[in-house]
């Protein structure tokens, strides 16, 4: 297996130097992932461009993270579940949230689930979605405009979560306390 590339502000090519510096500024550190991102100047502007936009859709903050959790799990990214639970806690989302999305089991609340199942459908099915699954989608109260988020979300986690298998980017040290493995729950769509 190849070892990918993983930079500092130093080693990084020229083009990467500011965007490795505008993440650092972000996280007060540089994330692995943003690291290994930086082999590629345009992968790391356009991860941050992505990122950037994700956090501009109308999912607040239990709604994002219920994407990039389902997604990250589906996926079984070692980096980003960690990661994300970190930030869920950043974000002040309940660990009852986190805990059913690492554990694969069904959220409490009602419209969460719906879109939890929703998004795992559409990760499942290539965005191949049957008119069902939009009817249950759409009477939980959720939009057109969510189903296109969902898609713009899961972009942004493709790219991290296949860099992650990719590098087998190493979970940072301030996530190290949110280590994750698949268990035995894999939950169906």
């Amino acid at each position: 297996m190849p070892t990918f590339p993983s930079h500092d502000i130093e080693s990084a090519p020229e083009a990467s130097k500011p965007l490795l510096e505008i993440s650092k500024k972000a996280y007060g550190r540089l994330p692995g992932l943003h690291a290994v991102m930086a082999e590629s100047p345009a992968v790391l502007e356009g991860y941050q461009a992505i990122a950037n936009f994700a956090m501009k859709t109308s999912l607040d903050a239990d709604e994002i993270t219920v994407v990039w959790q389902t997604i990250n799990v589906e996926n079984e990214c070692h980096y980003c579940v960690p990661a994300h639970t970190g930030m869920a806690k950043m974000m002040k989302v309940d660990d009852s949230i986190t805990k059913a999305l690492r554990e694969e089991t069904p959220l409490e609340a009602a419209k969460l689930e719906a879109l939890r199942k929703f998004t795992l459908q559409v990760v499942r099915q290539r965005g191949f979605i049957e008119e069902a699954q939009f009817e249950a989608f759409f009477n939980a109260g959720y939009e057109h405009r969510t189903a296109l988020e969902i898609i713009l979300v899961l972009a942004q986690k493709t790219m991290t979560n296949y860099i992650n298998h990719f590098a087998k980017t190493a979970v940072d040290a301030p996530m190290q306390a949110f280590l994750w493995e698949r268990g035995e729950n894999r939950i169906e769509s």
